[in-house]
């Protein structure tokens, strides 16, 4: 029997690409959220929504017993797990299934099959298919592991069983890093997934990410849609997805296809799965895992193959025949994804959390799966991806150009995106030349977005300063010290770095000014609203937001933000003022909103520059706080377990 009304048990733009799918088939939808999404763009698409509870995710998208509890309560007779959380989870499919849901996905013992990446491993290798040399036994004593590691030789990569993603993987270049490395990876995969279980596998420096998209159903048939190149990847996580692979003969097509579908044909595979292999610089393949559900990027093969993934899972969780065989699988054209991030890739891809002020998305030449509307809050408790854009071309270097076009016709405003690092990326010459891997972006692309921020950060605080009207009622706007004319010098504080910009106002009303050593000529500054401004230096156009964060101002410019801290200058008397300059105690700010999981050093420790001090985690992800120089530790602000928002002060160090 057809799906009648359809729960979603997912946020962000998955569940809205579902709510498209619903709608197409004469579905009702049925939103759930946690407290932190009450207005999000999912919940307001869906015919109906069900609020699970509190925001951090062990209370609401991972909790088993809501999800079902708003099943019933809303009247659905079927759910779908979208990606991530309880996607892969096969409790969850039979808690569904328990509940006299329709479960669409595959069955729970192909889940379990492709659950754990160790048991994965061994029996693609009783199959025959191509692994990496590694370690995937169920012995997890860090000592054995360690010898595996010698073993195995370095550099090799830690994995979390469990999961993907990127969360729990660590890459080890030398014997010495293993030990934190692998409680870093343990620490990461048991917050993500419930288990630290890891394995260990030699690390390629220069592979491809390739992966088949397979589908069967209950009726025995089980056939690939083809391959994803997914290459171009920052931390282990995938950026760009294209189809089909620049790299990929038709012969390699067909063997890595057959693979892919004898794996998921041994465990009874239905639904939606992806094969995941790197493929090296010879052509060589190695399996890598599977994910039993539809993936982020489920989107080029759909451009490409002019099938409806979402449509053909639904349609296949009923009972339904695939009604299609290999044969009749053709690729048309080319298709390309690019993953919209609220990150800094300047600042080691830090998420960025706070109000989209601007969100404009191209309406025309592309596909748009949105997780934000202009005006919505990004919080620090889940994914930190905004949107996927899609374009289809009649090849290769047609998508690319149509991909060019859409970035250039974004317009962001509020908070920082990795839409430098695309742009930089799509228009790269090896990219077009197809020479991707994945270490394309640290090869070719971060050199040339680091130089970024702080100095553009700094451009935007003094402005905002310069420009402050004198009876603002915040106190960064218009501080005591504000005052006009030439040899005006402010000082700052950027990620416990202090800077210096000198500032002279010209007879025209325009500044001159100099930062950190760059001077910058007969600058026009504007104040279109209290919070926006608009720098212009001869033809380029600096714009910049700006919001309080702690006791610090959050600078957002195009694609990338920081939090600077204002420090009172020598002449002027500011008592009680926590930031000094000079030799006096340095502070130490949290980056981002998150929890602190660990602090590395006690007070009256002498530490090192660069040395990691505490750890964060936010938006699924670890984030460590480093010394910024040589010092002692004078004070610690927080504790394991502590909440802290953008801008907090974590540390003083002399």
């Amino acid at each position: 029997m057809p799906v009648q009304r359809l729960l979603i048990a997912n946020r962000g733009a998955i569940a809205a690409r579902i709510i498209r799918a619903c709608r197409t088939m004469g579905i009702v939808p049925v939103a759930v959220y946690s407290e932190a999404d009450a207005t999000a763009l999912h919940v307001m698409l869906a015919d109906v929504a069900v609020c699970l509870g509190p925001p951090p995710a062990v209370d609401s998208y991972l909790n088993i017993p809501a999800i079902i509890a708003a099943a019933r309560t809303a009247g659905a007779d079927a759910v779908h797990p979208g990606y991530g959380f309880l996607s892969e989870n096969a409790t969850f499919a039979e808690a569904c299934l328990a509940a006299g849901l329709t479960w669409v996905g595959p069955p729970p013992a192909a889940m379990r099959a492709m659950g754990s990446k160790i048991a994965a491993k061994q029996l693609a290798a009783r199959l025959g298919v191509p692994l990496l040399p590694g370690y995937q036994g169920a012995e997890q004593d860090d000592s054995l592991l360690a010898r595996q590691a010698e073993e195995i030789g370095y550099p090799l990569l830690i994995k979390a069983s469990a999961g993907g993603g990127g969360r729990g993987m660590r890459v080890v270049t030398a014997p010495a890093d293993f030990g934190a490395a692998l409680a870093a990876a343990r620490r990461e995969a048991l917050a993500a997934f419930g288990d630290d279980a890891v394995l260990l596998e030699r690390y390629v420096a220069r592979p491809r990410h390739i992966e088949i998209q397979v589908f069967g159903d209950a009726h025995g048939n089980i056939i690939h849609l083809g391959e994803r190149e997914c290459s171009i990847q920052r931390r282990h996580q995938k950026v760009i997805e294209e189809a089909p692979s620049p790299a990929l003969t038709p012969a390699l097509r067909r063997e890595m296809g057959a693979a892919a579908v004898r794996l998921a044909r041994s465990i009874g595979y239905t639904g939606a799965g992806t094969v995941e292999f790197l493929l090296d610089e010879t052509g060589r393949f190695a399996f890598l895992e599977m994910n039993t559900r539809l993936q982020v990027e489920h989107g080029v093969t759909e451009l490409v193959t002019g099938l409806d993934l979402v449509q053909l899972q639904l349609r296949v969780a009923t009972g339904a025949p695939l009604g299609l065989q290999q044969e009749d699988v053709v690729l048309r054209g080319h298709a390309i994804q690019c993953r919209l991030y609220a990150e800094d890739p300047a600042r080691d891809y830090l998420p960025a959390a706070g109000l989209l002020e601007r969100f404009v998305l191209p309406a025309a030449g592309a596909r748009v799966d949105a997780a934000y509307y202009e005006g919505a809050e990004v919080t620090s408790y889940y994914d930190a991806m905004l949107a996927k854009l899609l374009v289809h071309g009649a090849d290769r270097a047609e998508a690319i150009a149509r991909m060019a076009a859409v970035l250039d016709r974004c317009d962001i405003e509020g908070i920082a995106t990795n839409l430098p690092l695309l742009r930089a990326t799509i228009t790269h010459p090896a990219f077009a030349a197809g020479e991707t891997h994945t270490g394309f972006l640290d090869q070719h692309v971060l050199s040339a977005l680091a130089p970024r921020f702080p100095e553009e950060a700094l451009l935007g605080a003094a402005a905002f300063e310069l420009t402050a009207p004198v009876d603002a009622p915040d106190p960064w706007l218009a501080g005591p010290w504000r005052m006009a004319g030439a040899g005006l010098t402010l000082r700052y504080q950027v990620n416990g770095a202090d800077y210096t910009v000198t500032a002279h106002r010209r007879a025209s009303g325009a500044w001159d000014l100099d930062i950190a050593g760059r001077k910058y000529a007969d600058l026009q500054i504007v104040r279109p609203a209290p919070a926006r401004l608009l720098v212009r230096a001869g033809t380029e156009v600096h714009g910049f937001t700006a919001e309080r964060a702690g006791e610090g101002l959050r600078v957002t410019g195009r694609g990338a933000s920081a939090v600077v801290l204002r420090q009172p200058p020598p002449d002027v008397a500011h008592t009680g003022h926590r930031h000094g300059t000079g030799g006096g105690a340095r502070t130490l700010t949290a980056p981002l909103t998150g929890v602190v999981v660990r602090v590395l050093a006690a007070e009256g420790d002498e530490v090192r520059a660069r040395q990691p001090l505490m750890i964060l985690e936010a938006m699924k992800m670890e984030h460590t706080i480093a010394a910024p120089a040589d010092g002692v530790l004078r004070r610690v602000h927080c504790q394991p377990g502590d909440r802290v928002q953008a801008g907090d002060l974590l540390a003083a160090l002399e």
